[in-house]
């Protein structure tokens, strides 16, 4: 008798699925503005963010040029956005920017496209172009708004982003270090500073440029070590003299002592 009634209200469910699946589609495709308005808020506002973008967009054409029509555009790229289709909520809020420059939902939407290609950007081993991109647009918006509310977390996108180019301008250099590529490696860090002289691993960079040099002078000829070893003693001192606490000063300092009795 049990197993009957579990089979039942399988039975039951199985043929309200269809039921209900149809309901929304039918609704979908429909034309009937004021109902998909009504039920897109509702999904919104239960967030059922995928099914309320859907019908935000459904409806887009059907209130275009009406007083409804920035309304559906912005609720149409903000489902997108709570969903978390960054790369969508992006071009929708872009394509609304420039369709309703004035409308009272433009203030948020500048920022959350902004927060869109903040949080489309790659981890810093990846591809960085659209941490460029998200760069260029966040300085954009501070300099076209000084005054905003949203300043303190532009600052932190830009911290972020930042510190993830200098981690991968410094990695890419201190692979050659690793690979025992000591003469590249030693271009290379030069070269990151050269190109960016505060970045946030500049003590590191400095202090495997002065390896680097040391490492290429110890492994070379023994006619070149003497000219080598001094461009390593540059290197110390140029160590040495930013960061005289550090620790790695007493690593440094050792191979220093053995550098100048090789010159």
């Amino acid at each position: 008798m049990k197993l009957s009634r579990i089979f039942l209200a399988g039975a039951v469910v199985l043929f309200l699925l269809p039921a209900c699946k149809s309901a929304y589609e039918t609704l979908l495709t429909g034309n009937d503005v004021e109902a998909k308005y009504k039920a897109a808020f509702e999904f919104f506002n239960n967030g059922k963010y995928r099914k309320a973008g859907q019908l935000f967009e459904s409806m887009s054409v059907l209130t275009s040029g009406t007083p409804q029509d920035d309304t559906v555009q912005f609720y149409w790229a903000l489902s997108n956005y709570r969903d978390k289709d960054y790369y969508t909520a992006e071009a929708n809020f872009k394509s609304f920017l420039d369709k309703f420059p004035r409308s009272p939902f433009s203030d948020d939407a500048e920022f959350l496209r902004l927060d869109c290609l903040y949080k489309s950007t790659l981890r810093w081993e990846l591809d960085q172009s659209p941490t460029y991109n998200a760069i260029v647009a966040i300085n954009e918006y501070q300099m076209n708004h000084p005054a905003s509310l949203h300043t303190a977390v532009c600052k932190r996108m830009l911290e972020d982003l930042n510190e993830r180019l200098d981690r991968k301008a410094y990695e890419n250099a201190y692979l050659y270090y690793k690979m025992e590529q000591y003469k590249a490696a030693r271009v290379a860090f030069r070269n990151v500073l050269k190109d960016d002289a505060d970045n946030v691993y500049r003590e590191d960079i400095l202090f495997y440029t002065a390896m680097s040099s040391y490492k290429y002078a110890q492994l070379s000829v023994p006619q070149k070590q003497k000219e080598r070893y001094m461009i390593f003693v540059d290197d110390y001192l140029n160590y040495v003299g930013e960061y005289p606490e550090s620790p790695r000063c007493k690593e440094l300092e050792h191979l220093y002592k053995r550098a100048k009795e090789k010159i």
